[in-house]
């Protein structure tokens, strides 16, 4: 199984540097026996249970998106599979920021942390990991309703505009999360980690539009229920990876409650279970509150309440003129009226204009890489838009190329110069360069002067639409925000390296690559020098329950296992579980569900 970075998924293929960056190798050979021991454990107890709460028929799911419930999967299998359904996969590191997530679903990408829990969080982690983001999200893939709207919530995300708070809040997450994967790590950092995460999300102020968004795309693609109250069925991720709360989510003391687009008001906790859990009726219902959303949202809203939001953020936006050109820049500044309607905006350091989505020559950031400022607004006295002049209407006003000319704004702001170019996208005029210009405010306040160089114009009546991120990313080389902290890489003694041999040793067994004779030896070794562990005496009391052989040790594996559950509360629940799946064959339940 070789390592996949060669992008030869069509999905995958498309996708441009900025998300790129973010991929990791699966480094498949890296999982121990033990890591595939807890995938084949929480799976056959996914199944076990989701059989008859899960939305879709989960086998079915998992074998189309070319999951097994036996193996961590290859990433290579599920981008073969995955792209006969329009969907790809890639591997990442840990948790990435939430724009750069919303759009790879967008690009029906699904983001798959390449680690796996370790084994004393078999049942749920707050890290992301490969069991949450392949048996989570790949089995629903195949609905075709599900899958549209994920990546419905992928486009919208990507365009959602987010606050500076929102980054310290994901690095926090972050590095929580790996602190509480990590072997051994010290309760003090984890204790004081816990702090600071909770000491910002107290302090995060009005919600950004992106954790707004976070909201809806936590209540539905991560912890979803559809259906009715009365019998909903589970469709989250979160849930469909999470052996326990899989089944807690189910109990009258979580409430269900019907999704609209009051859940906006729900904030979440990805450190606790959930206590109350949304119910839609159909996938078109999410699409619909999604919509409703989306109205209230700057990308369709524009206007100086847009532009607030691009500098809060303090990161690249970009605002589109109602003439089609596009400012891409860190938005600093802006100017409004006593009606609160813009009168110019202004970015600081490089900046890029576009249309299009596609970067006009000569206007890329290293040509404004001091940024770049413009008014917004109609020309006094003249109720037609400026982008919507003819040649014969310039000419009413004495603005043609190689003349001098002025143009006076409705908001008193003046522009005087010599006209060098004159720009036109289809019908409209996006920009007007001059040189030797002068750019004034009614109230005398200079905002260019010519010995500052060239001054280019955008052209248009209204700010009609402002959205996170650059207008054409490719060109502006935009690198979205990497965390510094990186996911735990874990190294092995040579005491759970020997653990590792023994796991090994029963999954060759159990694969018919090795006797049964060998158990009674690798148990006699377990139970004397690995007292803690549970999950590989529970294999062996599988094969042996399966096979019939040697009776008096399947008997003594049991007993040894009850005595485990008795006097490990930490480990009673898994251990009862793991039992009764043996005493109810998944292969038998997935034959007959074929």
């Amino acid at each position: 199984m070789s390592d996949f970075n060669d992008f030869n998924n069509p999905q995958v293929a498309k996708l441009p540097r900025h998300l790129r960056q973010f991929i990791v190798d699966q480094n498949y050979d890296k999982y121990t026996p033990v890591d595939q021991a807890v995938w084949r454990y929480v799976m056959r107890q996914n199944y076990s249970y989701l059989k008859d709460v899960a939305y879709y028929p989960y086998i079915k799911g998992l074998q189309r998106a070319g999951l097994s419930i036996e193996y961590i999967p290859d990433l290579q299998t599920m981008n073969d599979n995955l792209g006969k359904l329009g969907w790809g996969a890639v591997t990442v590191d840990g948790f990435i920021p939430p724009a750069a997530f919303m759009e790879y679903q967008a690009y029906r990408v699904l983001v798959i942390a390449a680690d796996i829990r370790q084994i004393n969080h078999i049942e749920y982690t707050p890290a992301p990991d490969i069991i949450h983001e392949s048996a989570g999200h790949a089995p629903i893939i195949a609905d075709a309703d599900y899958n549209s709207y994920l990546s419905y919530i992928g486009s919208i995300g990507a365009k959602a505009m987010f606050s500076a708070k929102d980054f310290e809040l994901y690095e926090a997450i972050r590095a929580l999360s790996i602190l509480k994967e990590a072997v051994d790590a010290p309760e003090y950092e984890i204790a004081k980690a816990e702090q600071v995460l909770q000491e910002i999300a107290d302090n995060m102020g009005e919600p950004s539009e992106m954790a707004l968004l976070s909201r809806l795309h936590w209540w539905t693609v991560e912890y979803g229920l559809i259906g009715s109250l009365s019998d909903p069925k589970i469709y989250g991720a979160g849930l469909l990876s999470s052996i326990g709360e899989s089944a807690s989510c189910m109990m009258d003391s979580v409430k269900k409650i019907p999704y609209t687009i009051d859940t906006l008001n729900y904030a979440y906790d990805i450190t606790k279970t959930q206590p109350q859990l949304f119910v839609t009726e159909t996938f078109q219902n999410l699409i619909d509150v999604l919509e409703q959303f989306a109205d209230t949202m700057s990308f369709r809203k524009g206007g100086s309440e847009s532009i607030i939001k691009a500098m809060e953020s303090r990161n690249p936006a970009t605002a589109v003129y109602s003439s089609g050109l596009q400012v891409t820049g860190v938005f600093n500044d802006m100017g409004i009226d006593m009606h609160d309607e813009l009168t110019f905006v202004k970015t600081t350091g490089p900046s890029a204009l576009a249309v299009d989505h596609k970067q006009l020559e000569g206007h890329g950031k290293s040509y404004h890489q001091d940024g770049f400022s413009s008014p917004v607004g109609k020309l006094k006295d003249i109720s037609l838009p400026l982008e919507n002049f003819s040649r014969a209407d310039l000419e009413n006003i004495q603005i043609a190329e190689g003349k001098t000319g002025i143009l006076n704004f409705e908001s008193g702001i003046v522009v005087s110069g010599l006209v060098k170019n004159i720009l036109r996208s289809a019908d409209k005029i996006v920009m007007i360069t001059f040189e030797q210009c002068t750019v004034k405010e009614g109230n005398g306040n200079v905002l260019f002067m010519p010995e500052w160089g060239t001054y280019d114009m955008a052209v248009g009546e209204k700010i009609v639409s402002v959205f996170n991120g650059a207008a054409d990313k490719e060109a502006y080389e935009e690198i979205t925000h990497i965390s510094e902290k990186q996911t735990t890489k874990l190294s092995y003694d040579a005491t759970t390296t020997r653990l590792h041999g023994i796991y090994r040793s029963v999954r060759m067994i159990r694969d018919g690559k090795a006797s049964p004779e060998e158990i009674p030896a690798l148990f006699s070794q377990l139970k004397t020098d690995f007292r803690t562990d549970w999950l590989c005496a529970l294999e062996m009391l599988e094969i042996l329950h399966y096979t019939g052989s040697y009776p008096e040790l399947e008997k003594e594996i049991r007993i040894y296992l009850e005595m485990k559950a008795s006097n490990e509360p930490d480990h009673k629940k898994l251990i009862n579980d793991g039992l009764h799946v043996i005493a109810n064959p998944v292969t038998q339940l997935i034959t007959e569900e074929d």
